[in-house]
């Protein structure tokens, strides 16, 4: 579990005004019956699984910001799943001095801005709230691999600053990334430390395509819970805070 009073003061806070953000988000969306899955799903008609949504996947063009939604077969879900986000960022929007991971990658790259590299996975339960976030291996997007550390400077770069297709849902999944930062941290630095065990396993393998690896590391969440851990840790700094004070005068 991530330890909360590690975090400075300032990076609850900014995970306290994420939290602000995706609950009216969620508010605005709940006095009209919705939810953030069904308002990305909607007009959408039959839902198909494996088809994206929206079609052609949201992009911002100021930040080079992508997501879409989809779902596997039900058998191939986690318990409670109704199918996932995946987020991405392309090197457009990247910070600079950002290069793609110097693995082996017979792909051809394609444009300046085709290198795009995949965030997080959150899956979303029925109810239109997260239940999970996970990474993926290489070949489960089509991704240019980068480094967990270098993904991690990506984190603050994921904005979805536009209306369409959903105002709110737009504004809601930019917002989550930043209210789950410390555990989206530790996803990808273990994403890349089972990539490493996994290559020792399999000597001679293309970890990056290997069909068997799929999901390669997962977290449980709840917003309420995060929320909480939130208000917790941030009482404590500031009675530590006015502790010190009190010491120093």
């Amino acid at each position: 579990m991530t330890d909360f009073g590690s975090l400075s003061r300032g990076e609850l806070q900014a995970m306290a005004e994420a939290a602000r953000e995706v609950m009216n988000c969620q508010r605005v969306l709940a006095k009209t019956g919705d939810n953030i899955v069904g308002e990305v799903l909607r007009g959408a008609g039959t839902f198909y699984e494996w088809r994206h949504y929206p079609p052609g996947d949201v992009y911002d063009a100021e930040f080079h910001a992508q997501y879409y939604y989809h779902a596997h077969p039900e058998d191939e879900r986690v318990s409670g799943e109704h199918g996932h986000f995946h987020t991405f960022l392309r090197p457009l929007g990247m910070p600079s001095g950002i290069a793609a991971a110097a693995v082996p990658d017979s792909r051809e790259q394609g444009g300046d801005n085709d290198a795009l590299c995949h965030i997080v996975g959150i899956s979303m339960d029925r109810a239109g709230l997260p239940i999970r976030l996970f990474t993926t291996n290489r070949w489960v997007t089509g991704e240019t691999w980068y480094s967990a550390p270098d993904v991690v400077r990506m984190l603050e770069c994921f904005v979805i600053d536009h209306a369409r297709p959903s105002w709110a849902v737009n504004r809601w999944i930019t917002a989550l990334l930043r209210l789950f930062r410390p555990q989206i941290v530790k996803l990808l630095e273990s994403r890349d430390a089972e990539i490493a065990r996994w290559r020792e396993k399999r000597p001679g393998t293309d970890v990056y395509e290997d069909r068997e690896l799929e999901v390669v590391s997962e977290h449980w969440v709840s917003i309420e819970d995060q929320i909480a851990r939130i208000e917790l840790a941030l009482a404590k700094a500031r009675r530590r805070e006015n502790a010190e004070a009190r010491q120093s005068v």
